[in-house]
C-alpha cells in the first residue's frame, strides 16, 4: 500500500502513475482520431464565405459528355459567370473517386486563374455523385461555395441494377450507383457538417433516376422543377438545357442564401 512507503517513494509512484494515465489518454486519443479519420465523422470546418459566388464548375453525367452542359454553361455565362465545363477521365465511366479528384483539379484551376476564394459547383446526374464526394471525403468542403446537383441518384438508381443483368453493361461508374453500393453507402455515413449548402435540384418525371426522388438528399434544400412549374414535362436528359431549370440553378447560384422556390417564381423562371 502506498501508506507502507517512504514519502520520497511514495510520491514517486503517484508521478509514474500519473504519466502513465496521461499516456493511456494519449493513446486513445489518437486512436480514435485515425479512426475518424478512416471513414468517421470528420472534423467539422467553417464553410466558405457565402457572400462571393465563385467560378462555376459544371460536372457531366454518367458517359461524360460535355455537350449536354453547353446549353447550361451558356446561360450562365450570360448572367457573368466564369464557367468551366469539367472533364473526367475514362469518359466518365470508371471510379466516381477519380471523377471526384478531377472536380478538385478543375476547382484549384479555376481558382487559380480567377483569384477566387471558392468555387460553386454544379453536378449533372452521376457528376452530382462524384461532386458529392469531392465535398464530402477529399478537401472540397474547403473550396466549395455551394453545390447544385441536377437529377442525382444519390441513393442509386434502378437502371444500374437492370445494367447488371446483362455482361459488360455495368461499368465500374454504373456499378457504384446501385442502391447498394458501397460508394453510396460511404457518402450516407459521412458527416457533412462545415460543408457548403447543396441544393438538389430533379424532375418527378425522370426516366433514369429511379425511383426520381433518389435524388432527395437528407440535409440539403431539395427542389423538384414540378414544385416550381407544375406543368414541366422534362425528364432527366432535358434537365440542363431546360430554362426553368437553368433559371433555378442561377437563383441558387445567387450572392444571398439558397432560395426555397415555389410555384410564385414559375413565371419569372420560365422566360
Amino acid at each position: 500500500m502506498l501508506s507502507a512507503l517512504a514519502p520520497a517513494r511514495r510520491r514517486l509512484v503517484l508521478a509514474v502513475a500519473g504519466l502513465a494515465a496521461a499516456l493511456l489518454v494519449a493513446l486513445v486519443t489518437l486512436v480514435l482520431h485515425r479512426m475518424a479519420g478512416a471513414g468517421g465523422p470528420r472534423e467539422a470546418t467553417a464553410p466558405v464565405p457565402q457572400d462571393r459566388p465563385g467560378p462555376v464548375l459544371l460536372v457531366p453525367g454518367y458517359g461524360g459528355s460535355v455537350s449536354e452542359l453547353e446549353l447550361m454553361a451558356t446561360a450562365l455565362r450570360a448572367r457573368g459567370k466564369d464557367v468551366t465545363i469539367v472533364r473526367v477521365p475514362d469518359d466518365g465511366l470508371g471510379d466516381l473517386r477519380d471523377q471526384a479528384r478531377a472536380v478538385g483539379v478543375a476547382a484549384t484551376a479555376a481558382r487559380t486563374r480567377t483569384g477566387a476564394p471558392s468555387v460553386d459547383v454544379v453536378g449533372y446526374s452521376a457528376g452530382g455523385v462524384a461532386a458529392r464526394y469531392w465535398v464530402q471525403e477529399l478537401d472540397g468542403h474547403e473550396q466549395a461555395r455551394r453545390l447544385v446537383t441536377l437529377g442525382s441518384p444519390h441513393h442509386g438508381t434502378e437502371v444500374a441494377e437492370i445494367g447488371t443483368l446483362f455482361a459488360g453493361a455495368c461499368p465500374v461508374a454504373c456499378r457504384q450507383l446501385l442502391p447498394t453500393s458501397p460508394l453510396l453507402g460511404e457518402l450516407d455515413r459521412t458527416d457533412a457538417a462545415g460543408g457548403p449548402p447543396v441544393v438538389s435540384i430533379w424532375t418527378t418525371l425522370d426516366d433514369v433516376v429511379l425511383p426520381p426522388d433518389s435524388a432527395r438528399l437528407v440535409g440539403a434544400l431539395n427542389l423538384t422543377v414540378q414544385g416550381v412549374c407544375a406543368g414541366s414535362r422534362v425528364r432527366h436528359g432535358g434537365l440542363p438545357g431546360d430554362p426553368v431549370v437553368q433559371g433555378m440553378v442561377i437563383a441558387e447560384l445567387g450572392a444571398g442564401p439558397t432560395r426555397t422556390l415555389g410555384a410564385a417564381d414559375c413565371d419569372r423562371l420560365s422566360r
